[in-house]
């Protein structure tokens, strides 16, 4: 089996003396697994950096088997953001959760498109929080797991929808979730429409409200918690009054 594609690479380890395992998200064949020969060397390093993106070509004698691949950069990747280390942590995040998610050797174009959309929002910082919500809204939707905010879920009006019903993804509206709130997930105005503008403690309830469903509908599944490096994102925008 062989093919060529873009990727980003999502993680990395050192397998062997020289060489190392990496997880890579691309755009035609989703997640995939490859040792690259020469990968634990300091000249390939930086290119092997979470976020960072390649053209890969991949080759595998036996397609059940682990392969092998040589990467190309392009750009520069992680490096731009290295005078921003909360942008570094986005990114790190994003990475760790589409590769705790997503399967292996399946195809996921939206996932790479939303973490494409990510990667090229963070360079503006007052802008890619809630890009980063918007991926893992996007991640959900291609692995099936899409909310439904186009109508409430209890009177089917589609307007004032504030709430969303942490059983089953759907919207509910301010009035239908009145007496129930206090077990309802909170609805940012930013993720009904582009339109819909950022209110301090959107972005909190947008992580709060994709991280319930990651959870819930993926990674308990797994057997797994959320990722470290999203729990740690948090923690860092909290700490800095961007949630």
């Amino acid at each position: 089996m062989e093919f060529e594609d873009d990727a980003y690479v999502l993680a990395a380890r050192a397998h062997g003396e020289a060489g190392a395992i990496v997880d890579l998200l691309t755009s035609a064949h989703g997640k995939y697994a490859a040792h690259v020969a020469g990968g634990a060397s300091r000249k390939m390093k930086p290119f092997l950096q979470a976020g960072a993106r390649v053209i890969v070509r991949y080759r595998s004698r036996v397609s059940e088997q682990l392969g092998s691949a040589t990467l190309e950069p392009v750009g520069e990747g992680p490096a731009a953001l290295f005078d921003d280390p909360m942008a570094l942590s986005g990114l790190a995040a994003a990475a760790a959760v589409a590769a705790g998610a997503l399967p292996e050797r399946e195809p996921h174009p939206g996932a790479f498109l939303a973490f494409e959309a990510l990667t090229s929002a963070l360079a503006l910082p007052d802008i890619w929080p809630a890009v980063f919500v918007r991926f893992e809204m996007g991640l959900l939707q291609d692995l099936g797991f899409g909310l439904d905010l186009s109508k409430c879920a209890a009177t089917g009006v589609t307007d004032d929808l504030v709430y969303v019903s942490p059983r089953t993804g759907r919207a509910v509206s301010r009035q239908a979730g009145e007496p129930y709130k206090d077990r309802l997930l909170a609805l940012p105005p930013f993720l009904l429409s582009a339109q819909g503008g950022l209110a301090p403690g959107d972005v909190g309830a947008g992580l709060e409200l994709t991280g319930h469903f990651l959870e819930s509908f993926i990674f308990s599944v797994l057997n797994r918690p959320l990722p470290p490096a999203r729990v740690w994102l948090l923690e860092r925008l909290r700490e800095s009054g961007r949630l």
